[in-house]
């Protein structure tokens, strides 16, 4: 064993969607995230890569989403993230319950942990919950009429879904550097140090596995503070057992990736450059960004592309 790393937390998460348009009216229009960065995926750049998270997309508040119209319909299970958890401020719980029922958009008010949750489906059937957090700061960006003392903060976490649960928790405390906080029911509870996307809870008893597809999570990526460390983490987690990829560069961090015993894709990135390596902090997300070895194809991947639109959108109840 090398010596203990800790990670501050979850740095994002990414999921397959069908329907690009939708998923921006969703997180943006219904969510209140800020749409961050419009850009491709890299390896097949006929499909939008879209990032959504707070004013500046910092570490802890990052979805990301591969829009793909005509994949699959993916089955949640074991080897993914379940539920992707969501902070706001304390005190804001009703109004949230009030946006989605305007929204029209089924929830149930459940419980973990002495925590009141709000579970939800976007429209591909990806599972989100928001919890209230005094924890994390507040988010400077409003929109769609949800004032910063209400928004959405970032991820209170997440729940994993694990075919062989001791064995992603022995993973989450002894190489990711959690610590277990509780057991209480299904659920075991995990928490790093940072301040959101801290707090991670694990089914006990195994799960099937589920498969991938629109309404499922692909990756589930962790904070490294900066490429230093981040070298420091490709060489921890190879000691450990695991098969971590060479370091890519994502652009807006560099990444590795490994899958651990429970099936979970996990990825390790880093905190810096950040979003506005390449724009503007108040145009972030407004134009389409392609990494230099693409640019000589933008008018052709512009072209591949479905136009999209970030929009106010009109409350379906009032």
């Amino acid at each position: 064993m090398t010596q203990q790393q800790q990670t501050a937390g979850i740095h994002h998460i990414t999921a397959f969607v069908q329907n690009a348009q939708e998923t921006v009216d969703f997180y943006a229009g219904v969510l209140g995230l800020r749409m961050i960065k419009k850009t491709i995926n890299f390896d097949a750049p006929e499909v939008y890569h879209l990032y959504f998270g707070n004013e500046m997309g910092s570490p802890g508040t990052i979805i990301t989403f591969f829009p793909w119209a005509h994949s699959r319909k993916g089955r949640i299970g074991g080897g993914q993230v379940g539920i992707t958890t969501y902070a706001v401020p304390t005190g804001s719980l009703s109004f949230w319950e009030e946006r989605l029922a305007q929204f029209d958009i089924p929830f149930e008010k459940t419980q973990r942990f002495t925590e009141t949750y709000l579970q939800f489906e976007d429209r591909d059937g990806l599972k989100l919950e928001i919890v209230e957090r005094e924890q994390g700061a507040l988010s400077q960006w409003s929109f769609g009429g949800i004032p910063t003392d209400k928004a959405i903060k970032g991820f209170g976490g997440a729940v994993l879904y694990s075919t062989a649960p001791d064995k992603t928790s022995q993973l989450l405390e002894q190489v990711m550097g959690l610590q277990k906080v509780g057991q209480e029911g299904a659920y075991a509870r995990f928490k790093s140090f940072g301040d959101l996307g801290n707090i991670v809870d694990i089914n006990v008893t195994p799960m099937a596995y589920g498969a991938g597809g629109a309404g499922t999570v692909h990756h589930i990526a962790w904070r490294a503070k900066d490429d230093a460390e981040h070298a420091l983490w490709r060489s921890h987690v190879q000691s450990n057992g695991f098969q971590p990829t060479p370091i890519v560069d994502r652009q807006y961090f560099n990444a590795i990736y490994f899958r651990e015993e429970g099936g979970i894709l996990f990825e390790i990135a880093t905190d810096p450059p950040g979003f506005a390596r390449d724009e503007q902090p108040e145009v972030l997300g407004e134009k389409l960004m392609l990494p230099e070895w693409f640019e000589e194809s933008r008018e052709q991947i512009e072209r591949n592309l479905p136009p999209i639109q970030v929009r106010v959108l009109e409350a379906k109840k009032q």
